[in-house]
Order: C-alpha cells, then structure tokens, then sequence
C-alpha cells in the first residue's frame, strides 16, 4: 500500500515497497514518464531474491508534490529522506530509462549510504564532453529535449496534449513512438503482460497532470548538478546496441569515465528490453552490496 513521507523541504513523496521487509533495500526510480507503479518483479520473486524494493513518485508525478525547477542532482536528497523515514541506514539504487540519471546522482552524492548501484538505458548529461549528445535519438527524444532547452513553452504544450491523449487512451504514447522504435523494442511491448505494466505505471504517473514529465525533461537538458565520474561504488551499467531513445553513444561515454562500472551492451536488443531485466540486476545489487559491506567492515 502506497504511503507519503516528506521531504526536508516539506514536500510530500508517495512511496510503496514490495517483497522481504527483511531483505536488502533496493530503491528503484522510474522511467519518464513513469511512477512508483512502474514494471517490476513480482513479490515472490522479491523474496526470492531476499530483496525489500522501494520506489517512490518522483516530483510532480502521481501524488508527489511538485519541486519547480528540480535538478538532476535533487534526487538523492529526496531518496535519503524517504530511506530516513523508513529508517534505514544503507540501501542500493536501480535506475531505468529516465530513473537512469537520478539513480547515478544517489550513487555520486550519498556513498556512505548507497552500496551498489545499476542503470539500464540511461542518457548521459547535456553537457557531456566530446559527446554529440542528439547523435542517434530518435525525432520525437530530439524535439523534446531541444524545446526543453530554448522552447519551454512549446515543450509545456506538447507534453500537456501528450498527457491528456493517454488518459483517454494510456497507449497513446506507445503508438506515437510505434513508428520509431526498432523491431526489438516492437516486439517487446506487444506483450500483453508489459502493456498491461507499463498502462498502470503510466496512469499513475500523468493522472493528474503533466508537471512531472515536463520537470523531467528539463532536468535531462540542463546541467545535472554532479559529475558521475565522482562515482567510486560498484556500478553496474547495461545498454542495448539498437536503442534509439537514449543512444549508444551515452552508455559509451558513462563506462568510458565511471571508474568501477561493470559494464554490459547487448547486441540484439534495444530499450525496452530492459523492463524485464531487473530480477537479474537486483541480484547483482545484492551481491556488491554485500561485497561492498564485508570489504569495509
């Protein structure tokens, strides 16, 4: 069941958590658009796994408060409130997609906290040297992220209409995208099991609004407030080849100045494949993070 903590500001984040109370604390952040109802393992599996895993509405999604003009970078204070007021003292982060950023921003600012992270399919920041940042991304990504940084009131617009044309119909976004998405990625979300997921996570996310979404995508083109060469935990990095929505180049660029990242590119898949993967990846949290525990103990 869905709860609220707040924030040192005062702001309220919903959050829910699944699986072993007992279990390793894994926090999971969300795609975007997205919510704390993105897809994830079942409880069982959770158990399994001897994981208790955490996710919570990012600002302005769902029944999270807005924070205007958020950074990056704000994440990780929101995650550090909400581990206090579950009052644990260490946890790993796993970011997807969108939540790819925000998980990196834990793993830089709180690393006597964070004892292993991972990122599926993440961008990598605007200002990323010798990065050509809109190389390979698909229009409709490239629109987007240029409105968000000269057009803030085209992007407000668009995003708006895009919210109101999934609530009366919460695949619109995945049948505007249908026509750029590789073959792989086609084929992974004609899966009734994965629509049915990523219907609940989007509903939840753009229910009452768009804020969320535009505050995302602003964060994404503006300086993210860390640099995620800082990273010195065990990171564990994984990218599709064929992506189009975060590109290849990003992933290149993050392993090339992340020190300890473990590093996975698949050659045959592309963004969405990452939806299913996250069983294998908490597992490897799990691990690190009891490696990371007995090596500094």
């Amino acid at each position: 069941m869905a709860r609220a903590a707040r924030s040192r500001d005062g702001r309220q984040l919903v959050l829910e958590s699944w699986g072993d109370p007992q279990g390793h604390p894994v926090f999971l952040l969300h795609g975007t658009p997205g919510s704390h109802q993105g897809p994830r393992p079942r409880s069982m599996v959770l158990y399994q796994l001897g994981i208790r895993l955490i996710a919570y509405d990012r600002p302005g999604y769902g029944g999270s408060t807005r924070s205007p003009g958020r950074r990056v970078v704000d994440a990780a204070a929101d995650v550090e409130d909400i581990a206090d007021h579950l009052e644990l003292e260490e946890f790993s982060v796993v970011g997807r997609s969108g939540g790819g950023p925000h998980a990196l921003a834990c793993a830089a600012r709180l690393p006597d906290r964070v004892h292993s992270a991972a990122v599926m399919v993440s961008l990598a920041p605007p200002d990323a040297p010798e990065l050509d940042w809109f190389a390979g991304m698909t229009e409709s990504n490239v629109r987007e992220y240029r409105n968000a940084r000269k057009y803030r009131g085209v992007l407000r617009s668009t995003l708006v209409q895009n919210a109101d044309a999934m609530r009366a119909d919460p695949m619109a976004l995945l049948k505007d995208l249908d026509g750029e998405m590789p073959d792989v990625d086609r084929q992974v979300v004609a899966d009734a099991g994965i629509r049915r997921l990523l219907h609940k996570n989007f509903m939840a996310g753009i229910e009452k609004n768009a804020d969320g979404w535009i505050d995302d995508a602003l964060a994404f083109s503006k300086p993210w407030g860390f640099d995620p060469t800082e990273i010195a935990m065990p990171l564990l990095l994984w990218h599709g080849e064929n992506d189009v929505f975060s590109p290849v180049e990003h992933f290149k660029w993050l392993a090339s100045r992340i020190e300890r990242a473990t590093v996975v590119l698949e050659p045959s898949v592309a963004h969405f494949a990452a939806v299913s993967l996250l069983p294998n990846v908490l597992s490897w949290l799990l691990e690190q993070a009891r490696v990371d525990v007995a090596t500094t103990a």
